[in-house]
């Protein structure tokens, strides 16, 4: 059985510390938000979890700090994002995609317009292309550049140097944009 205490450890605040059965080693992760947590392995304890922690207090203070970065640059990303209704989403997203499609000789089979958590779009290997709503909330070169990506899928399957060049027909900067766009996690939208 795992079991979750919160204790408070002296300059860094609380703590989750979770006891997993499965675990084999100790792990420390750092949440979008800021928070601390540690998976101590079954035969690991509260106090080799501080020590593990103390010892590894530089790691845990520089992703902190970035998460307390990319937060503050989220939401001044964000602040101009008019949310939009799902339907307004999937005319848009749509109508974008027919629009490339048709501009660059590109067919796909169907889209699908969905509210993901992890992906911002996909591509099956039939050509049905799923698109995540939150799209609408990006700029647009950010929102043609996942467009793109996915349309380039119907013609290369996978992400390897074929598919890299035939996205840079189509896309300038492609490691710019995809940098920028790691920017807007979807998890904070």
């Amino acid at each position: 059985m795992e079991e979750t205490r919160i204790i408070n450890i002296p300059g860094m605040g609380d703590v989750r510390m979770r006891k997993s059965r499965r675990a084999t080693r100790f792990s420390i992760s750092v949440t979008n938000s800021g928070d601390i947590r540690i998976t101590i392995p079954r035969r690991g304890t509260i106090g080799q979890a501080k020590a593990f922690l103390r010892e590894k207090s530089v790691w845990v203070a520089r992703h902190r700090e970035n998460a307390c970065r990319l937060r503050l640059r989220h939401e001044a990303l964000v602040a101009h994002c008019k949310p939009i209704s799902r339907e307004e989403a999937t005319i848009l997203l749509q109508e974008r995609l027919g629009h490339l499609a048709w501009k660059y000789d590109f067919s796909f089979n169907k889209v699908s317009i969905r509210n993901q958590k992890t992906r911002w779009g996909s591509c099956s290997a039939r050509n049905n292309i799923s698109l995540n709503e939150r799209l609408t909330r990006l700029p647009r070169r950010l929102m043609d550049y996942v467009l793109l990506h996915e349309l380039v899928h119907t013609r290369v399957k996978n992400h390897g140097e074929d598919f890299r060049r035939e996205l840079g027909k189509y896309v300038e900067d492609v490691r710019g944009l995809r940098r920028e766009l790691r920017e807007y996690r979807l998890g904070l939208f």
